[in-house]
């Protein structure tokens, strides 16, 4: 039994363990933080506010960051 026990713990962290949680904050940062810097409406990009555009972006853009954290896992 002491065995299986030994195989179940997570690996330990390593140098990919930055890389993952800079990677998993990035969007969070983008979407809570960025806002208040791109709070305006001028530009507008496609009739739209630049911030609603902002947010769009990285809305579309946090799976590409998800599967990127997938792929340093190595779990695909």
């Amino acid at each position: 039994m002491a065995g299986k026990c030994a195989a179940m713990r997570p690996a330990p962290p390593s140098g990919a363990f930055l890389l993952r949680t800079l990677l998993a904050a990035t969007p969070i940062f983008a979407l809570s933080f960025g806002v208040l810097l791109v709070n305006r409406i001028e530009p507008r990009l496609f009739g739209f506010p630049f911030l609603f555009c902002w947010i769009a972006a990285w809305v579309l853009l946090t799976p590409a960051f998800l599967w990127t954290i997938g792929r340093v896992e190595k779990r695909w």
